[in-house]
């Protein structure tokens, strides 16, 4: 038994004999309580793989830190399972969530400030373990299998594999000006399961009851639609100035060449237009400018306007800034960088639940809500 912070981590062994057996009354209630192992040893695997690089680095830890000990694999399955546990509560709503919309006051330091919330959504690729691969890593189990010369235990059934190296998930999140409170979960489900969860999600912090409501989104045509077929109760959607950013310098790149002084120039100026003058001003000088070019520089030139211009009503910072509104989805983008990061380590590969069990456990810890989520355990197990 190890006691740390105030929790006890136990590692239970049991006695057997050959022929004989073993029982002891206190092990049904044990096992059903703590399923052999506990919530404290379940959660410093959690937490070690968190900021861990593979599995069986993780178990080196754990037998380093506590003197537990067990296999890579059996951590796999352990912290997998837990992952998807958080996710079930999640989506029953047994996960208590600490915050609600009307506690997001703008100005933390003035009661009478609205309370604001901001909403961001996003993609993020993980890298899968392809059919392919899996036919492949299979075979070789067989071949050394009969080289070994005896039989072994059956094989599991496999899951079937990716049919693409990688995969995009969805990523959605709800936060306050300050970042004081933020949720955020991940799926591996398509646009639809998206939606889905900026509904729950939503409703979960209670969205409505914030006096302001501001969406800042990378502009890409599946969260809009979302947005709107899920009835989000937002004041505005607005598209990441970052973004417009890129593809102003994509635009650049295309007509003026890498280098040209003139080019940098024009980026500057119609990046400033759109943040201090709006869409109009800066739609008139646009259509003007392309008119300037031919051939491969207008078809630039086109492409860069046809991408405002899909995007007209999400262009609003002057307004968002004279209500004092974000126009970055910077918190969007660390959290798909964070949820993320245990997935992209050198030769990783994944089924796509498993990652999305990895991304949840990350997801509470960013939420805030990791010491939640282990108390309802401890309960649980109580």
């Amino acid at each position: 038994m190890l006691t740390v912070n105030g929790r006890v981590f136990v590692r239970r062994i049991r006695w057997h004999g050959a022929g004989v057996g073993s029982w002891t009354v206190i092990d049904t209630y044990l096992d059903r309580a703590e399923r052999t192992i506990s919530v404290g040893v379940r959660e410093l695997a959690c937490r070690l793989n968190g900021g861990g690089t593979n599995f069986d680095r993780t178990a080196e830890n754990l037998a380093h830190a506590a003197d537990i000990r067990a296999s890579g694999e059996t951590l796999r399955v352990l912290i997998e399972t837990e992952g998807r546990a958080v996710l079930e509560a999640v989506r029953t709503g047994t996960l208590p969530i600490t915050w609600t919309a009307k506690d997001c006051l703008s100005d933390p330091a003035d009661p009478a400030s609205p309370a604001r919330v901001y909403f961001g959504c996003d993609g993020v690729m993980a890298p899968m373990v392809t059919q392919a691969e899996k036919t492949k890593r299979r075979a070789a189990v067989k071949a050394r299998r009969q080289r070994r010369g005896r039989a072994g235990r059956r094989l599991r059934r496999a899951k079937p594999g990716a049919d693409q190296k990688s995969k995009e998930f969805k990523l959605v999140t709800y936060y306050d000006e300050p970042k004081r409170h933020r949720l955020v979960l991940g799926t591996k489900g398509n646009h639809v399961a998206a939606g889905r969860l900026m509904r729950r999600l939503a409703g979960r912090i209670d969205l409505p009851t914030a006096g302001e409501k501001v969406g800042i989104v990378d502009g890409a045509p599946w969260i809009r639609r979302q947005v709107d077929g899920q009835s989000l109760a937002l004041d505005a959607l607005g598209l990441d100035f970052y973004h417009l950013a890129e593809n102003v310098h994509k635009a650049r790149r295309a007509v003026y060449g890498e280098t040209d002084a003139a080019g940098t120039t024009w980026a500057d100026d119609v990046l400033h237009r759109f943040k201090h003058d709006g869409y109009d001003a800066s739609w008139e000088q646009l259509v003007t400018w392309r008119c300037r070019w031919r051939g491969a520089k207008r078809a630039a030139a086109d492409g860069f306007l046809n991408y405002v211009s899909d995007r007209r009503d999400m262009i609003q910072y002057p307004e968002f800034a004279a209500k004092g509104w974000q126009i970055g989805s910077g918190p969007t983008e660390s959290c798909c960088k964070t949820l993320t990061q245990r997935l992209k380590g050198a030769g990783m590969r994944w089924d796509a639940d498993n990652a999305e069990a990895i991304m949840a456990l990350e997801a509470i810890r960013e939420s805030g809500l990791w010491k939640t989520y282990w108390e309802m355990q401890l309960s649980l197990a109580a």
